[in-house]
């Protein structure tokens, strides 16, 4: 009879020892040369990482044990995400881009290697991160997660009448036809043929397979009453003399003095609708577009979020999205919405509750597929499984929350037969009520058990408690963090008096008195999406928390029904976009009145003053660096010798401010430029105001000039909430503030949103966070459950009375949260 002994130590590996030949129903941790000797293909049981610097990690080295799960902690800023996928992930994703031909490679993403010294004991990585879905238009739960496809397979074997292949079912597929003349060569004979060809798709022609029509408000274009020299144009960017102006004044189609509704209909149809022309205007040869193209072109096809403000608010004003007559929102043709199985069209399938698909294809006994029908119910399942069983195939994609989008990644890997691979998560629970959270555990457990590594970025303490390994990093964030602080087991972190330490059994109690409202905003009958008919009051001049389970409706509430007037700021998930030339002074329009303020006191341009227009490094035109394209090796990036990385030109360097020159100003950190510009010669009342918002987010530590791109998930969160903030509104309407927060910047939230409401604002959060509930005044709990079990309100009432109830999960939940 072989024995197993097994002891643990700090990495949590296991030693065994035992018999050559193991006993039936006995498990052993691997092979073995000899009665006690280890094979020496089991000694490789540590990803072994020394020396990484990558962003602000300062020669960190650190052991990590394999198939076991590793949590990282540390504040938001601290260095987790530099770690484990921009050094660990990152490297093994290199490592396996370079199996492939140099051919192979030239079409593959370059990356380049890490700033580490040594990683050892990689294995091939599998990343599953918050990033949103795409945004397109056509992109949705089903094309994203191929349901869809087996979807259409499906209906193209089996539906009735029969109208062609997988493609006539797909909204991305449009119907083309086509014939004419081919020469093929015959016996040595060019002979000449007629051919024609067919391809039916599913693309609704009216909409293009987007299931809404889009339409321009033309009285927020122009001012008819007027002529264009007059002004008519209301259109940002196309005031009197710029050159969008002057296109249309100087084109010789339409008079300039003749107010807009005197043209003729000639006249109108080549001022809105003329197709692209060439032409002369003011001497230059352009290109004539009619109006309402040319605004589609340059404005409605971009993304809304990497539009300036006044852009997007004029996008606002003048589109408007109707869904499509033709087809109803399906996307699909008649055709495609005419073939059913069993009196189910394809359109009926994919806008049923996942959950209900999964029991209507269970349901479906045809032998011919299936192979199909199996493949097709796991995934369904998966869905159900993962706590998405709420969502529908159809919804499109881009309007999924960061944690739904990364749930939805994790459905192909969660049946997958593939072991010792390494999993990394980045805060997986964002989203998730504390209710879902053990869920999610169990789905990180079991990849574990499976024989992976599972490498997991969190703040949840419920998460961290089931970690076989803690790495804390910290012990701040930015420059004051990038180190590790702790490294062992989740009781060793407890008393090891780190931030993550300190705070890991932090429980906000509920408050001995809420504030009194001081009005009441109605919503009645709310039925977007899952809602049900919905009324409910929600009071101004208190925090009020909206919470309940994932999919209970909440989003739905706040986005669908608060309406969207002047008043309310609505503070979203959606991530902010930049690239490396972005960074907080110009996202925050910090950097506008600094350039003003430069500009003032030196008699020159502010132009000068941007690294962006006149002011930039002529040598590498005010990106800092100079990148070399290698082809299909990683580009390389030096530090531009001319500027010295600075980004401005010499000349710019010899204005100052306050004895700074522009570049030594936006190397400084929020707190250290409050201060500078709160007094003395520097004195910008303008851009002390928005540094005072930065540092009130909790943001003190970050220099000005440092890129977007090197920001964490929560600090750009924290940087939009401190730009919202400068928002002129009565009600603010945030959607889970505390994403990717650490629980000690929790703390520092929570007293934001108190001097918020102290301030005369009302606050209204949608939130699962347990201190934010226990914080609150009043408590609106959607549910009971998610989908069509959801979308009604269960509770509206105190903390204090949905702990003493305990009639919903939120009341059972926080009870236990604040030990009641």
């Amino acid at each position: 009879m072989s024995t197993t002994t097994g002891t643990t130590g700090k990495t949590g590996k296991t030693a065994t020892t035992g018999t050559k030949g193991p006993a039936k129903g006995s498990r052993t941790a691997g092979p073995t040369t000899g009665a006690s000797a280890e094979h020496v293909a089991d000694s490789h049981d540590l990803i072994r990482v020394h020396g990484a610097r990558e962003n602000n990690l300062k020669d960190v080295s650190v052991e990590i044990p394999k198939r076991r799960l590793t949590v990282f902690t540390g504040v938001s800023g601290s260095g987790k995400s530099s770690l484990v996928f921009d050094t660990i992930a990152a490297e093994s994703q290199r490592l396996i881009n370079e199996t492939y031909s140099a051919f192979v490679q030239g079409f593959m993403p370059t990356l380049a290697r890490p700033e580490v010294d040594v990683l050892d004991g990689l294995t091939t990585v599998i990343t599953v991160d918050q990033q949103r879905m795409g945004a397109d238009p056509r992109s949705t739960v089903g094309t994203a997660t191929d349901a869809n496809a087996m979807l259409r397979i499906l209906f193209s074997r089996l539906a009735r009448p029969h109208i062609g292949g997988p493609k006539a079912f797909s909204f991305n597929v449009a119907s083309i036809s086509g014939a004419g003349a081919v020469t093929v060569e015959r016996g040595g004979q060019k002979v000449k043929e007629r051919r024609s060809f067919s391809i039916t798709g599913g693309m609704c022609p009216r909409c293009e397979g987007r299931g809404a029509v889009t339409d321009l408000d033309l009285t927020q274009l122009y001012d008819d009453s007027k002529s264009l020299n007059e002004g008519a144009l209301t259109v940002p960017g196309y005031r009197s003399g710029g050159w969008n102006h002057r296109l249309y004044t100087e084109s010789g189609l339409v008079d300039p003095d003749k107010p807009i509704r005197a043209y003729t209909k000639r006249e109108l149809q080549d001022f809105l609708y003329r197709e692209p022309t060439r032409m002369k205007i003011a001497g230059i040869n352009m290109t004539y577009e009619g109006l309402v193209p040319r605004i589609q072109k340059s404005m409605l096809a971009k993304d809304k979020e990497a539009m300036q403000p006044h852009i997007r608010e004029f996008v606002d004003r003048a589109v408007t999205f109707t869904t499509c007559p033709d087809c109803e929102g399906t996307r699909l043709t008649a055709a495609a919405r005419s073939a059913k199985i069993g009196g189910v069209s394809i359109a009926d399938a994919c806008a049923m509750q996942i959950s209900d698909l999964a029991a209507w294809v269970r349901g479906l006994d045809e032998p011919s597929v299936a192979p199909l029908l199996s493949a097709l119910g796991q995934t369904l399942d998966s869905f159900v499984e993962i706590g998405l069983g709420y969502l529908s195939l159809d919804r499109p994609a881009g309007t999924l929350s960061g944690g739904e989008a990364q749930r939805t990644k994790m459905i192909r890997h969660l049946g997958s037969s593939l072991t010792d691979v390494t999993y990394v998560f980045d805060e997986p629970t964002t989203g998730l009520h504390p209710h879902d959270i053990q869920r999610m555990n169990d789905l990180l457990l079991r990849l574990r058990d499976k024989g992976n590594t599972v490498l997991v970025v969190e703040h949840k303490p419920e998460v961290v408690a089931i970690a076989d390994h803690v790495v804390d990093l910290g012990p701040g964030a930015g420059t004051a963090g990038g180190t590790v602080c702790f490294e062992g087991t989740v009781e060793g972190l407890r008393g090891s008096g780190t931030v993550t330490g300190r705070h890991f059994d932090d429980r906000a109690a509920l408050k001995d008195s809420v504030r009194e409202p001081t009005g009441t905003l109605e919503i009645r009958g709310a039925n977007a999406h899952n809602l049900r008919d919905v009324d409910v009051d929600l009071p101004l001049g208190v925090l009020c928390v909206i919470t309940g389970v994932a999919g209970s409706g909440k989003s739905s509430l706040v986005r669908g029904s608060i309406p969207a007037s002047q008043g309310v700021v609505f503070v979203d998930q959606t991530p902010i976009r930049g690239s490396r030339r972005s960074n907080p002074a110009t996202y925050t329009g910090l950097l506008e009145p600094i350039r003003k303020a430069f500009a003032k006191a030196n008699g020159v341009k502010p132009a000068l003053f941007s690294a962006n227009s006149e002011g930039a490094c002529p040598t590498c035109n005010g990106a800092g660096v100079i990148y070399t394209d290698l082809a299909m090796m990683a580009g390389v990036s030096t530090t531009c010798e001319e500027c010295e990385g600075k980004r401005f030109d010499a000349s710019v360097l010899e204005y100052h401010l306050g004895g700074r020159d522009i570049s030594e100003v936006l190397a400084m950190s929020v707190t250290e430029a409050e201060e500078f510009f709160g007094s003395g010669e520097a004195r910008t009342p303008a851009a002390h105001a928005v540094l005072g918002r930065l540092a009130d987010v909790g943001l003190g530590y970050l220099t000005l000039g440092q890129p977007l791109t090197t920001l964490s998930g929560g600090e750009r969160q924290r940087l939009k909430l401190a730009t919202h903030m400068a928002d002129k509104g009565g009600v603010y309407v945030l959607d889970e503030p505390t994403a990717g927060l650490h629980l000690a910047d929790v703390e520092q939230l929570l007293g934001l949103l108190d001097r918020l409401v102290d301030a005369g604002k009302s606050v209204i959060v949608v939130e699962h966070h347990q201190a934010v509930m226990a914080h609150a005044d009043w408590i609106v709990d959607l549910g009971p459950g998610a989908g069509h079990d959801g979308g009604r309100v269960v509770f509206e009432g105190t903390p204090t009375d949905l702990v003493t109830s305990r009639t919903t999960l939120t009341g059972e939940h926080l009870a236990a949260y604040v030990g009641r």
